[in-house]
């Protein structure tokens, strides 16, 4: 799933200067950095694939600090252009930042509003939308990150519109992606915008990657909230919601529990997760759901009751709005991939009174999987806290 420009006003198009040219991809790398995320825009952009019918990028390569620069694994890399080199390029590139709680180099930051400035389209893979965050491109603007980090993004930097469900987002001269292989996706998403699907579609193959993947990170979330969140005081609410998710509650429940104002816990509640109470809730009970239908023989009447959901059919529109398939489905599936020894037994298999495994104490740790049909739309303001569900008030 992911948010592209194609509907775009024309108001939020640049004209590139003079100097920049469209071809051209500077690549910004930092000491620390991990190594995969910056090899994604190198070998995508940097790679002669014109055999294969993949037009060429003129790729540069700078550093944005003083060298060497050391990456994971211990190596250093010697990078051939330092940020001067950015004045030339027409998208800019950071691969990923080294730390989330470090800012980075003024000197860099300067170089990409100055890039921004001039029309050059700006692109932060994984945490490097961290360093786009900070050089004050993503304000007020749609983006994502990998979702452990989102929830800090989004409290270290309000006027973003943080989005954690995204692969990628695309604003137009501004563009963010998820953690690690989505990098590649929106390095693909370039390469269409740029050239078309034939192109993207060639290049694919040559990465043995999909030209367009279906979902979002909705399969890959668990749990995670921001480290800082066990100092605030909504941290026992929080607490509270996911050891009871097999009870009904709505958000009007929690902020009674934090003796708040349901608009006011809205708003604390997003400033410091990232995401909209209801919809925060909404996907913890469909993770407790993929966990079940994973790990039981419940059925998913059952599996509704037990994950708080008021009747099957609301948890299986939840599910199917946000993993793409039915709980049924999810679980066939899921069962298929499994080696036969790791299913589930069932006790009683032809008998209509087989017992079920106990419920429970409290939700474990997610694993969800599954797939999100893509679609095309951009954002200019936050998704809506529950897209497609009618009575915010009401319980999921």
């Amino acid at each position: 799933m992911s948010h592209d420009s194609t509907a775009a006003p024309e108001s939020t198009a640049r004209k590139l200067s003079g100097r920049r040219r469209k071809e051209i991809v500077a690549v910004l790398l930092f000491s620390g950095g991990p190594i995969f995320e910056s090899s994604i825009p190198l070998s995508v952009f940097g790679i002669d694939r014109q055999d294969a019918g993949v037009p060429r990028y003129r790729l540069l390569v700078c550093a944005g600090e003083d060298g060497p620069l050391r990456t994971t694994g211990g190596l250093e890399l010697t990078a051939p252009q330092g940020l001067e080199a950015i004045s030339r390029a027409g998208t800019v590139v950071v691969p990923a930042w080294r730390s989330i709680t470090s800012p980075p180099p003024e000197e860099a930051l300067d170089a990409l509003r100055r890039a921004h400035e001039e029309g050059a389209r700006i692109v932060g893979l994984c945490t490097g939308a961290f360093v786009l965050a900070a050089a004050g491109l993503l304000d007020s603007r749609p983006a994502t990150t990998h979702w452990m980090y989102a929830p800090t993004l989004a409290k270290r930097y309000p006027s973003v519109h943080v989005d954690p469900r995204e692969l990628f987002v695309d604003d137009g001269d501004v563009l963010t992606s998820a953690g690690t292989a989505a990098g590649i996706d929106l390095c693909l998403h370039i390469v269409r915008t740029d050239h078309g699907n034939e192109a993207a579609g060639a290049l694919a193959r040559r990465l043995v990657v999909p030209p367009r993947r279906s979902g979002g990170q909705e399969r890959y979330l668990d749990r995670s909230l921001p480290e800082e969140i066990g100092a605030d005081p909504l941290a026992e609410v929080v607490a509270w919601a996911l050891e009871h998710l097999h009870e009904q509650f709505d958000v009007e429940t929690l902020a009674a529990r934090a003796y708040m104002s349901r608009r006011t816990f809205d708003r604390r509640f997003r400033s410091l997760t990232g995401s909209a109470p209801l919809q925060w809730l909404i996907t913890q009970r469909v993770l407790q759901a993929q966990r079940l239908l994973e790990t039981s023989d419940y059925s998913v009447d059952e599996v509704a009751g037990r994950c708080g959901f008021r009747s099957p059919v609301a948890l299986r529109g939840h599910f199917r709005r946000q993993l793409g398939s039915s709980p049924a489905a999810y679980r066939a599936a899921y069962r298929a991939r499994r080696p036969q020894s790791e299913r589930p037994v069932d006790p009683d298999p032809g008998g209509a009174g087989a017992p079920r495994p106990p419920a429970p104490a409290e939700p474990a740790a997610m694993s969800p999987e599954g797939s999100v049909p893509f679609q095309t739309r951009r954002t200019a303001a936050p998704v809506p806290a529950a897209a497609g569900v009618p009575g915010q008030r009401s319980a999921p």
